[in-house]
């Protein structure tokens, strides 16, 4: 509910099991919640709580681009921010924490130190599967060229992004001459890496609509009178009652409580909000409100998670293609160069971290029908979608597995001493079918490919190029199955956790948008709950 504690490291019969060797990974893309935050709100200050906290030292120590008009050159200007806030009588003073700090003070909303630490971390158990383990990963890198980033407008999403690269990658296991690397971002207008109901009115209409059945069903209830009894005496003296749509709203609340969870004394409420009834009531309540619209109806996930989705699976079937739809033309150095062109030269993509929201993950995880835990998605927590690829026997045999894109497994106890002793310009080199890329591309047009055509509508020669592919997917390191897989024909034989790629992609494909934009601006005031069941996962 608050911070991950993440399960131990795989062993090494779980990890051959996970791994096995008749499949060959090709793609992993990584969704990762930023780390932990501050409040988004100042709530309860009548309760002791700060409304400033002193837990961001970034802010002390932040660097600019700047342009000398002399030179015609950038330059970087380093400085410290400090946050300045109304006083009593409106005039302006400086915000400080609860022992008077000046420097280092968040921003509401804004990740922390141990947020920072949090995600740095992740990269660091990435590295060691990936890399130490798998050898998937090359253990130095030359370039990001195979890796794709990208983060949502929210500067905590970017910044975890930035720790969770550099645990991943250290300044030590990066070339001397590392090439800046990429990381895409979006106007949030056009943002699809958290649900956008401030720029879809539609979905709008139906999160408020499944928000007040949540307030219907639970505000008169027992549960609520419980929290109400407990935390009433801080809310607003005209609104006492504690309720889904209060002031604070109830999940507002459990906002507040998870930030206070996760960081130091200075900034905790009184006993009562910690209460272990209460936190279990608030967040089967909360997870109910926000997702349970993803569970029951289509149209729910196709304008809250379809377009994020349509780009995942997108990605995995550029792969599958072998062209640069698998996340490369978002990514390239030179997109206008001849061999990029031509298709020549490509370095397909292998791996992928976008930074987003606790809403992302859960919503795509309730898309899919993996999400029956009933738990909010801490700090920091991930999800991993792996595409894998049948294993070439030959390959096998030849004992080649690393330069044709093979997963090798490393016991735990030598996993160090194996990968740096590896050469990084071998292990940097691109995967088996680097130089196999026909597709052409330039500047405002996509890649062609299938990605984004449905199913139904594919020819016999387009479903083949999704054979003998699976997907798996894993949230904070546990397999999740995503029920519309589990029939036959539809898995990897014996183990239904590895969904076929054709199959993944006729479920997926029910509720990607195929125009967005217009979708969110019509049928605002149309019912908003499915007269059918339209169960999730299928």
């Amino acid at each position: 509910m608050t911070s991950l504690v993440p399960r131990p490291p795989y062993t090494d019969d779980e990890l051959k099991k996970l791994y096995p060797p008749n499949l060959e990974l090709q793609l992993v893309q990584i969704l990762l919640r930023h780390g932990e935050r501050s409040p988004v709100s100042a709530r309860f200050q009548n309760a002791g709580l700060p409304a400033f906290w002193p837990y961001c030292s970034a802010v002390r120590q932040l660097k600019s681009a700047v342009l000398d008009r002399h030179t015609g050159q950038f330059s970087t200007m380093e400085w410290k921010r400090r946050l300045e806030t109304f006083g009593a009588q409106d005039e302006p003073v400086l915000a400080a924490g609860p022992a008077g700090e000046l420097d280092g003070v968040c921003e509401m909303g804004m990740l922390t130190d141990r947020g920072r630490e949090t995600t740095f971390d992740l990269g660091t158990r990435l590295r060691s599967l990936y890399v130490d383990r798998l050898h998937f990963l090359p253990p130095v890198l030359l370039n990001a060229d195979n890796l794709y980033l990208r983060a949502t407008p929210i500067p905590r999403a970017l910044d975890s992004v930035q720790e969770t690269f550099t645990g991943l990658y250290p300044a030590h296991t990066r070339a001397p001459a590392f090439p800046a690397p990429a990381i895409l971002t979006r106007a949030p207008g056009d943002e699809t890496l958290f649900p956008n109901d401030s720029n879809c009115r539609r979905f709008a209409a139906l999160s408020r609509a499944f928000a007040q059945r949540t307030a219907d069903r639970w505000n008169t209830t027992e549960d609520m009178a419980y929290l109400t009894k407990l935390w009433g005496k801080w809310m607003p003296e005209d609104a006492p009652r504690v309720a889904v749509d209060s002031r604070p709203r109830l999940s507002g609340i459990m906002d507040t409580i998870n930030s206070t969870l996760a960081h130091g004394p200075e900034t905790r409420l009184p006993a009562e909000f910690y209460d272990a009834k209460a936190r279990e009531i608030i967040e089967r309540i909360g997870v109910e409100e926000w997702f349970s619209g993803y569970k029951e109806s289509r149209e729910y996930r196709m304008l809250g998670i379809g377009g994020l989705m349509g780009d995942i699976l997108g990605r995995m079937v550029g792969s599958a293609e072998r062209s640069t739809a698998d996340g490369e033309y978002e990514v390239a150095r030179k997109l206008e160069s001849g061999a990029m062109k031509e298709g020549k030269a490509v370095t397909p993509v292998r791996f992928g971290l976008s930074g987003c929201h606790d809403t992302t993950l859960a919503s795509v995880l309730a898309s899919l029908g993996t999400y029956e835990t009933g738990k909010w998605p801490p700090y920091t927590s991930h999800i991993a979608i792996e595409m894998f690829r049948k294993a070439d026997p030959d390959a096998r045999k030849s004992g080649d597995s690393h330069s044709h894109g093979k997963a090798m497994i490393v016991p735990t106890e030598s996993s160090t001493s194996t990968s740096s002793g590896s050469s990084s310009t071998e292990a940097s080199k691109p995967g088996w079918f680097s130089s196999l890329f026909p597709a052409r591309a330039k500047p405002g047009n996509p890649p062609p490919g299938i990605g984004r055509k449905r199913s139904e509508d594919l020819s016999p020669a387009e479903r083949a190029k999704l054979g003998d592919y699976y997907v798996r997917i894993r949230y904070n390191d546990e397999v999740m199955t995503v029920p519309g897989c589990k029939a036959p024909g539809k898995h990897l034989e014996g183990d239904e956790s590895f969904c076929t790629l054709d199959a993944f992609k006729a479920i997926v494909d029910k509720y990607v948008p195929h125009n967005w934009k217009q979708q969110c601006r019509t049928n605002i005031q149309g019912p908003a709950f499915p007269s059918e069941p339209e169960p999730a996962g299928y």
